[in-house]
């Protein structure tokens, strides 16, 4: 039996979706698996359209998305009760304090009005607004209402949180924070998290796995791990000042030096991975080396997405 964990939270087949003649979704499919996901693409290139078809808040011209067995083309009061999002935009009430417009969020996902409020205390302390939960939200800070509106979004106890651009428009400490706040959340597995953004260094720092977009077109999905990987797993090596008996002796184990730069180097040993550190310190030891630190070699996700989108 398939584990549950490796089951698609979300199925997007052969979907189109099209505002004119402008084509925003051309036969995306994809399926994106439990955990923490980062949705990247360049600005147009159809991220918040999918968020939006998967909401049932635009209809496609052909295919189909399911979200947990939900079918996103018939939208209703099940499916909008285990899924939560959290947009780019504002999307606060002008004065009414934050605790009401949480719980309001709540008793919009179908919550009775009691369990709602009492729901909304919790989540806006989980958020850090515990003080300024009778705030009017338009008096907020930047940082504070992007912690609403994730608290609105987690209010109802969804299973699939969407957050759109989660970090706009936060200073470091205000971003750090709000970090930490999906990790957490993604943490447990009991929440799928999907973050949009265009910040890769946010979706590397949160994210298992991520879905690039170009042109209403998946060019790339899968793991982080998998798509960061070189090939030929290289090392790079620094040590304390640059040994040439050092190189040497990497070629004359059966090794490739890939580049060379002062105490700089880059790798290739024909060993296990397991066998690496041993390897590399028994060489030192032979040579007089001192290896500062090593690690296995990895683009980064940046790299990773330029290579997909080109």
């Amino acid at each position: 039996m398939q584990d549950v964990f490796d089951q698609p939270i979300i199925k997007c087949n052969d979907l189109t979706v099209k505002y004119g003649n402008f084509v925003a979704l051309d036969g995306f499919t994809v399926e994106i698996k439990p955990g923490c996901t980062g949705l990247l693409g360049p600005n147009g290139a159809g991220k918040t359209t999918f968020i939006k078809t998967m909401l049932g808040f635009v209809s496609p011209k052909s295919g189909s998305v399911w979200v947990l067995g939900h079918d996103a083309g018939r939208p209703n009061r099940e499916m909008r009760q285990v899924v939560g999002l959290m947009p780019e935009q504002d999307c606060h009430i002008p004065g009414i304090p934050a605790v009401r417009f949480v719980a309001y969020a709540g008793e919009l996902a179908g919550m009775p009005a009691n369990e709602a409020l009492r729901r909304a205390h919790e989540v806006i302390e989980y958020c850090g607004l515990g003080e300024a939960r009778y705030r009017p939200v338009e008096t907020f800070s930047t940082g504070m209402k992007q912690r609403i509106k994730l608290a609105q979004a987690l209010v109802h106890g969804p299973k699939v949180l969407l957050l759109d651009e989660p970090t706009n428009g936060l200073d470091p400490h205000g971003r750090e924070a709000m970090l930490k706040l999906i990790r957490d959340i993604s943490a447990s597995r009991l929440v799928h998290v999907i973050i949009c953004s265009h910040l890769l260094k946010d979706i590397e720092r949160t994210c298992d796995q991520v879905v690039m977009i170009q042109r209403g077109r998946l060019v790339a999905d899968g793991l982080i791990a998998d798509l960061i990987r070189l090939d030929g797993q290289p090392i790079d090596i620094e040590l304390r000042e640059a040994v040439p008996a050092f190189n040497e002796a990497v070629e004359r184990f059966g090794g490739s030096i890939l580049s060379h730069e002062s105490y700089h180097l880059r790798v290739t040993l024909p060993v296990p991975a397991d066998r690496i550190a041993t390897t590399l310190y028994g060489m030192a030891a032979e040579t007089g080396a001192e290896i500062r630190l090593f690690a296995i070699a990895r683009k980064s996700l940046e790299d990773a997405f330029l290579e997909a989108v080109h």
